[in-house]
Parts: structure tokens; sequence; C-alpha cells
């Protein structure tokens, strides 16, 4: 099974190779919008473009923080434009140097460095999806990923301890010390908001074992389950 997220086009050498009249300095916000614009018409739909087979040299920084809220800001304040969010989604990349993780935006020509504050993506919606005889549990983020529970796509619970930068209030940080994620893609992990995990523990099958609370849930004909910490 083909996740949506998934879908790279491979053949699309264009979107491999930058284009002739691409800026040299994408770290410009504007720069970096008027570049993405004019090459996403050269992928279907919202098809993830090969950002494995990018390996630019270059690397800058820009003002772009992603919140551990999920909110993205740039220069101190919040983008709005869902439309623009979601493009820049698509070329989020992470990568692990010597033990510190570090995400950019990545580009043919340029890897701009930005900073996050827990995980890049969130889930905010899981939903039922009836296939024969199999039955699926399909999760949605806020920037448009389509994922599937399976044995690629587990759910962890992890401890989050905020930052005095992390934009949390007291209670959520309160209720959210231990926070339930989930791998999306090209290594990059979405949390599950609190909503979207409630709406699994109505969803799945919750037993006491060993003086513990299990959250037991079914998708692709597989049992996943989960400890769920002490309230």
């Amino acid at each position: 099974m083909n996740n949506n997220n998934e879908d790279i086009i491979q053949n699309d050498k264009l979107a491999a190779k930058p284009p002739k009249d691409v800026p040299s300095e994408l770290n410009n916000m504007d720069s970096l919008i008027k570049y993405l614009k004019s090459t996403v018409g050269k992928r279907e739909g919202r098809a993830i473009p090969p950002l494995d087979t990018w390996h630019p040299k270059d690397v800058a920084d820009m003002d772009l923080v992603i919140k551990a809220n999920g909110e993205w800001w740039h220069e101190g304040g919040q983008m709005t434009r869902e439309s623009l969010v979601n493009l820049f989604a698509t070329i989020l990349w992470k990568e692990d140097n010597n033990g510190v993780i570090e995400y950019f935006l990545k580009t043919p020509v340029q890897k701009i460095r930005i900073q996050v504050e827990d995980v890049p993506l969130l889930i905010n919606d899981v939903g039922i999806v009836n296939e024969g005889n199999n039955r699926w549990l399909e999760f949605t983020t806020t920037t448009g990923d389509v994922v599937r529970l399976d044995d690629e796509h587990t759910i962890t619970l992890k401890a989050y301890n905020p930052t005095d930068n992390d934009t949390i209030d007291q209670q959520t940080a309160m209720d959210m010390q231990v926070r339930p994620y989930m791998p999306v893609r090209n290594g990059l992990d979405a949390l599950i908001g609190r909503n979207t995990f409630y709406h699994l523990t109505e969803i799945g099958e919750l037993t006491e074992q060993n003086g513990e609370t299990i959250l037991t849930l079914q998708s692709g004909g597989k049992f996943y389950e989960l400890s769920m910490p002490a309230s």
C-alpha cells in the first residue's frame, strides 16, 4: 500500500534539477516563495519532490520556527497563509549531524536551516478507511500528509520537556509531558494532537493490564498496543 504522502515523482527530471533562473539565495522569504511557486506546477498535486536526490552544498539560515503547538512563525510573526505553510512543508528535510538534529527547507541549490521546537508536523485528524476486508486507521496532518497506522508508521509515546523558548502554555505542558508521535516521511515525525488522540481512545479498546492502561488499535488486520501513562 502506497501512502499519498509517499507518491514521489521519481521520473520528473525537472523537479530534480534547479531551473536556470533560480536565485542563488533562497533564505529570503520572497525569493523562496517565488521559486517554489515556479516549480510546483511541474509536480502532480501535492507530491513530495525527490528531496533525497538533491545535494545542495550551500546552507543558509532563515528566522523561521515551527512551534511546539504546530504553528509556523517567521521573523516573530505567525504565518497564517495555510497554502504557503503547506507548500513549505513539502520541502521539509531532517538531518542528524553528529548527534545534532537539524531541520531545513531543502531545494536543489540551497538548504535553508530552520528551527523546530518539537517535531515539524502535526496530526489533527484520524479516520477509519475500509478496503476490502481490511480496516485502516488513516491520519492526516495539518499540512496535508496522509499516513496509515502500519508496521512502518507506528505510534510512540515519548517524554516532552518544553524549553523556555517553546510557545506552550503551562497547562498544556503539564498535560503533555508524554506526547504521542508518528513517523510520516523522510524521517519526519508528527505529533498527534490532543483531540485526535482522545478520538483514538474512543476508536480503540482500553484495558487494564498489571496496573497499566493499554490502548489497543486495529489497522490493516493487525493490532497495535500503547501503554498509557498514569494520569
